[in-house]
């Protein structure tokens, strides 16, 4: 007699049954977190990730983490779309202070990082792209903690269009030191230059195209809704999918699918849509896989080498947004709560560090520090954004919101 109806033991665990657990588990951590009343969801969704992950209990195991990977670049997609839109040219032109203010400090974290690094003795190449890496900081963390707290202000504001200029930066001084990344490997100098010039125009490119038809189907279904909501999942979606077969960045080329269409569409054919519930699913699962990534005995390795990292980061980025903060208008409490709202650092430098080591896995140095950095960041991040825009007035002190 056959036995072929039934299942395989053990259960094959496939992606969807891992989406599902990764969720679940998100909930209820995220859910601990809130009752609190003073630590956000957030750090509930890492934590849980963390402890069920392979570091600590291994019930998502390595496997199934990887598993998780359409789940989390279409979270990405999400979330440097939106960022991408809050990028307006005009406004910007206007408000020359913002500007200028992020550029600073971007180029500060750059030198302050580098710099610590070759102190240290790391290779100067290898402290070039941990600093690029460093000017990064993380849209997802300051969307998810002003939605749950209800953070409305001129600091928040200002932090979500200094994030969408860093993580832009953060891409663009990257690519300016691949060739000489690639110098190092001893690669042919056809290939140093072509590389670099490819991830960008082609990343460009096709968020150009994308958004062109995106605008046009605005004009053509309307302000509706419920379609403009499915459209612009379908095209965040298609973005990652084909910046993933064209080998081009889903970084860049989701960022300035944002910031184009926000740009581009001068008869506002689409609407400021709120990805809502639906997107929130998404960052739940990203966010429960980070903390699933973290490895104690990754951060235990780089020991001061990441610490020394994080410190010059946060204090170089501080100290110009406190500077050109009292002079644009901020008070001090507000300056330094801006500042400490760039503290968050996740899936920019997830993405970039991911490039690294496809081109350079020999650089172990190089991805242990970084790592580690991340995973102190990704710990202390949504906490410090929560503070500074407390300190910043821009959530009530016994807010909490059930939703």
């Amino acid at each position: 007699m056959s036995w072929d109806f039934l299942p395989a033991w053990p259960p094959e665990i496939n992606t969807l049954v891992i989406f599902g657990l990764v969720l679940w588990a998100g909930l209820v951590g995220g859910e601990l977190a809130h009752r609190s009343r003073y630590v956000p969801r957030i750090t509930g969704y890492i934590a849980i990730g963390f402890l069920l992950g392979p570091s600590v209990l291994d019930v998502f195991t390595r496997s199934m983490v990887a598993g998780a990977g359409i789940f989390v670049d279409t979270a990405l997609g999400l979330i440097l779309f939106q960022i991408g839109r809050r990028l307006h040219v005009p406004s910007l032109r206007s408000d020359r202070a913002v500007l200028a203010t992020a550029l600073a400090e971007c180029f500060a974290s750059f030198v302050a990082v580098y710099w610590v690094l070759t102190a240290f003795g790391f290779p100067p190449v290898h402290a070039a792209i941990a600093a690029a890496i460093g000017i990064s900081s993380s849209p997802a963390v300051m969307l998810l903690v002003m939605r749950e707290f209800d953070a409305q202000g001129p600091v928040s504001e200002r932090a979500l269009t200094m994030i969408a200029i860093n993580n832009l930066l953060a891409f663009f001084f990257f690519i300016a030191v691949l060739p000489w990344l690639h110098q190092e490997q001893r690669a042919d100098w056809v290939v140093a230059l072509l590389h670099p010039l490819y991830q960008v125009a082609g990343s460009l490119l096709l968020a150009y195209v994308l958004a062109h038809l995106t605008i046009r189907l605005g004009q053509l279904i309307g302000h509706r809704d419920s379609a403009q909501f499915a459209l612009l999942v379908g095209v965040i979606v298609l973005a990652v999918g084909m910046a993933q077969a064209l080998h081009v960045s889903i970084l860049l080329t989701l960022l300035s699918l944002g910031v184009l269409c926000r740009n581009l569409d001068r008869r506002q054919a689409l609407l400021e849509v709120e990805f809502g519930h639906g997107g929130d699913i998404f960052f739940v699962v990203l966010f429960v896989v980070a903390g699933a990534n973290l490895h104690l005995e990754e951060l235990a390795r780089a020991g001061l080498l990441a610490i020394a990292f994080v410190l010059a980061r946060f204090i170089a980025k501080s100290a110009v947004v406190f500077v050109a903060g009292r002079y644009s208008g901020l008070s001090s409490t507000q300056s330094f709560g801006l500042g400490l709202s760039l503290v968050p650092m996740a899936a920019m430098a997830i993405g970039l560090l991911k490039m690294t080591e496809e081109l350079y896995p020999g650089a172990a140095s190089l991805t242990t520090t970084v790592l580690a950095a991340i995973a102190i960041l990704e710990t202390v991040g949504p906490l410090a954004v929560l503070w500074g825009l407390r300190l910043a007035g821009e959530i009530r002190p016994e807010a909490r919101l059930d939703h």
